[in-house]
């Protein structure tokens, strides 16, 4: 009996099965990760060693190495390899979807990001800005400053004439608790170079990111 419900366990959630396959980062301590998620469970008044929360304080901590591998990688690198180009319009990438861990709550936050650019004789290939997007969420953020941080890597690395990074984004710790406003959404912006100096070109890339939709 013991085997057939252990069996059934590890197949109950999707991918659960392989999650230990999924590689850790060396810095990442999981065994204090689940002390800690231990302590949370008796702290709130459960009982962790019952069937269904056993394993729960592992799988948090594999959890938390996913959600946070950002911590441990520079996006950096995925802006060394460009191409060298004299193309000098606007390049966009839309709804690059994301999810991030709000700093404060440490809930979850989801959504798109959208990142355009005039290149300044250097065009980088357009997955390794989602590859940025990535690893700058991949770590406990905050909406703005996560926003910021992708525009200044554009300009850092590759030079760019401007810059427009837009962020939409649901967050948990607003609909699920507090004032529990599901559907609400945070939009942040940054322009950068261009697109903060010219209102021209700053509208055209909000048009190109927004005309579309109805």
């Amino acid at each position: 009996m013991s085997d057939n419900s252990q069996t059934v366990d590890q197949g109950s959630i999707s991918g659960e099965a392989d999650e230990s396959s999924k590689p850790v980062p060396p810095e990442v301590d999981l065994p204090r990760i689940e002390k800690a998620v231990r302590e949370i469970l008796i702290a709130v008044g459960e009982d962790p060693d019952r069937e269904g929360l056993v394993e729960t304080p592992a799988r948090v901590s594999r959890m938390y190495a996913e959600l946070f591998s950002g911590l441990h990688t520079d996006p950096r690198i995925h802006l060394k390899k460009y191409f060298t180009e004299k193309y000098d319009e606007m390049v966009l990438v839309r709804d690059i979807s994301f999810n991030s861990m709000c700093e404060h709550h440490m809930l979850p936050f989801i959504g798109k990001a959208h990142i355009g650019y005039v290149p300044n004789g250097k065009v980088v290939g357009l997955s390794k800005l989602a590859r940025v997007v990535e690893e700058v969420s991949h770590r406990p953020q905050v909406q703005e400053r996560m926003t910021e941080e992708i525009a200044d890597l554009l300009v850092s690395e590759l030079d760019v004439k401007g810059v427009a990074v837009v962020i939409e984004a649901s967050h948990s710790c607003m609909s699920i608790r507090g004032v529990r406003k599901p559907g609400s959404l945070c939009v942040t912006s940054a322009m950068k170079g261009l697109f903060r100096s010219n209102l021209s070109s700053r509208s055209e890339i909000m048009t190109l990111i927004y005309g579309g939709r109805h």
